[in-house]
């Protein structure tokens, strides 16, 4: 049985810490700052990206560069090792299409070389559950195709709840109406956001004030849990440069449902970019999305 290498991109937020330990292969996304671009060695800090947001300075993403993914996966091959690639969601990035363009390309150039990307249909820490499950079967002997299919299995479980501080870059980022967003922010009015079936952003419903977003977040945790009571690997946690807030939502799930296990960890600036300061995110798996 030929080994294989989990990879995914730098938008699943996992640590750095656990992306080492675990070999995991990154491909980049990008973000620009006043047209710079970064992502690839070249990085800003997350507080400094967050406060450019802040500052109102132009901000953008740009998917994975083909040429690079060729090259790492090509390193692959002339190491004799498959790839399970773990990829954000279609829906929301081309980043998931180059990988699938460039895999099949690679494939045919070495036909001894096997290569499966599983579209999460998620973002984030949505996409590091389930690397996290990945490495787990890897490590207890599961061989790619078996690894491939149980991952496939729990896409539609992994449930990812989000809401937003500033309504502003909702707008900005073409998700709310210039006018629903000064309306809203004018009444304090905070939106819940989730990750459909299909992978793409939708809004669920709107509270008023900050600390009932939060709440609301775990209500909407504790109706998706279903037969996945048990069954978390950890609890992931978000956040655009807001970890008192993080922490607050730590708090109110370790009272209510009992859960102690967490990985909480700032949004990344490629998804950020979109999310602005202050966003939370909750990622856990349910019984459905």
């Amino acid at each position: 049985m030929r080994d294989f290498i989990i990879t995914t991109e730098s938008n699943s937020d996992l640590p750095k810490e656990y992306i080492q330990e675990n070999q995991i292969g990154v491909i980049p996304h990008y973000y620009t700052v006043e047209e710079e671009i970064y992502g690839d060695g070249k990085e800003m800090t997350i507080r400094e990206f967050y406060d450019a947001m802040r500052a109102q300075k132009k901000v953008g993403t740009m998917a994975s560069n083909p040429a690079v993914i060729e090259g790492m996966f090509g390193q692959y091959a002339k190491a004799e090792k498959d790839v399970l690639h773990i990829s954000f969601s279609s829906a929301l990035s081309g980043g998931c299409s180059n990988v699938q363009m460039v895999g099949r390309q690679i494939m045919e150039s070495h036909p001894e070389m096997e290569i499966i990307v599983v579209d999460t249909l998620s973002a984030s820490l949505g996409e590091a559950l389930l690397i996290m499950k990945a490495v787990e079967l890897k490590k207890a002997g599961k061989s790619l195709h078996e690894t491939a299919e149980i991952i496939s299995g729990l896409v539609q479980n992994v449930c990812v709840r989000f809401t937003v501080d500033d309504l502003g870059h909702l707008y900005r980022g073409g998700r709310l109406s210039k006018t629903s967003a000064m309306l809203g922010t004018m009444i304090n009015i905070k939106p819940i956001l989730y990750i459909n079936p299909e992978g793409k952003l939708v809004a669920l419903s709107k509270v008023r004030g900050r600390k009932k977003s939060i709440t609301t977040l775990v209500d909407h945790m504790e109706e998706r849990l279903g037969d996945f009571k048990e069954k978390q690997i950890v609890i992931g946690i978000v956040h655009g440069d807001c970890e008192e807030d993080a922490l607050f939502l730590k708090e109110q799930v370790e009272e209510r449902l009992g859960y102690h296990d967490f990985m909480i960890q700032p949004i990344g600036p490629s998804i950020g970019a979109h999310s602005g300061p202050g966003a939370l995110r909750l990622i856990f798996f349910g019984n459905q999305r």
